[in-house]
């Protein structure tokens, strides 16, 4: 079915519910939240960086915080003071981009409850220096307010092991939380540098949903999602991709190596065929296609991202937006 998000409003301030879909994630206890659904690091009015939400007995979890995250959980009536636990699939700007303004928003808040970011190498360092990039607010508020906790007492960054299996990283009394390495990052990058990119999977009583990160075609990933209800899993609608990328150059963008940007984003990244093979593969109910590219910078109907997914999968499909509960 086509992802077109209804005027209906249930369950949380600010969230439209798909029709179709609605009744189950009104009922659900755990709900999906898709906060930012455009690929790349291409923010714009309509879409937002990568960023989704799990909200389960009450307790949010973050998966992914590209630019726009504070605005759209606050959009989606979701408290960003009060995350669980917040999951980075991989370090780049359009899916870490707010995470500075995310902690230090927390602590200005009055956080006290420490909570740690979990992602693959480099997120320790990352929060050490979101940490630093607070400082002055810190020390300012401290002094004028008779604030006693640090931000270093309650936050930190925690780095996951990429693993070529599932593998556990993180549980609690609600859901337990695997990874597995996918491929966005190809093996000859992967010898010049530690950094590696991470699918996640969020199992709760009532729900699986695994999110697929930036991946080229993964079998990790696969095997990760292996019977989920849910797959969130970016989708490349290549040809208009490559039409809004020249558009992009011809205005100025990526003057530093145009076709090796354009090497990287088209090798790294999941086709819709690619997002239907894996799903089928997988066996999941539901594949919801987000990251897309182009996103907002084509101008593509539901239907032109679903056609090559039903090439292999004749599942359930939702091409998502920015603010829809599942």
């Amino acid at each position: 079915m086509a992802g077109a998000a209804s005027s209906a409003r249930l369950a949380l301030p600010g969230l439209a519910l798909l029709s179709g879909v609605g009744a189950r994630a009104q009922d659900a206890a755990t709900k999906l939240v898709l906060l930012g659904t455009q690929g790349g690091p291409n923010f714009n009015t309509e879409r937002g960086e990568s960023a989704n939400a799990v909200v389960v007995e009450g307790e949010t979890y973050l998966v992914d915080c590209g630019y726009g995250t504070l605005m759209a959980l606050r959009r989606a009536g979701l408290s960003y003071r009060d995350l669980a636990a917040t999951f980075l699939t991989h370090l780049h700007d359009d899916h870490s981009g707010d995470i500075a303004a995310l902690l230090s928003h927390q602590w200005s808040d009055g956080r006290i409850v420490p909570m740690s970011v979990y992602g693959p190498f480099g997120t320790e360092r990352m929060v050490e220096a979101a940490i630093a990039f607070s400082e002055a607010n810190t020390r300012i508020r401290i002094i004028d307010e008779d604030r006693t906790v640090q931000p270093v007492d309650i936050f930190s960054g925690v780095d996951v092991e990429a693993t070529p299996e599932p593998a556990e990283v993180y549980n609690d009394d609600r859901v337990v939380v695997s990874s597995v390495e996918n491929t966005h990052f190809p093996e000859s990058s992967k010898r010049e540098m530690p950094y590696r990119s991470l699918s996640y999977r969020i199992d709760s009583a009532d729900r699986s949903i695994v999110f697929s990160g930036d991946t080229a075609y993964s079998e990790g990933l696969i095997e990760l999602a292996r019977g989920a209800d849910v797959l969130v899993c970016e989708a490349m609608q290549v040809a208009a991709m490559r039409e809004a990328f020249e558009g992009m150059v011809a205005a100025g963008a990526y003057a530093d190596n145009a076709e090796g940007i354009w090497v990287h984003i088209v090798g790294t990244h999941t086709t819709t065929e690619e997002a239907g093979q894996m799903a089928a593969a997988a066996g999941v109910g539901t594949l919801v296609l987000s990251h897309l590219i182009p996103g907002a910078l084509g101008d593509l109907d539901d239907e032109a991202y679903i056609a090559g997914v039903r090439r292999h999968f004749d599942g359930e499909v939702i091409v998502g937006r920015d603010q829809m509960m599942i």
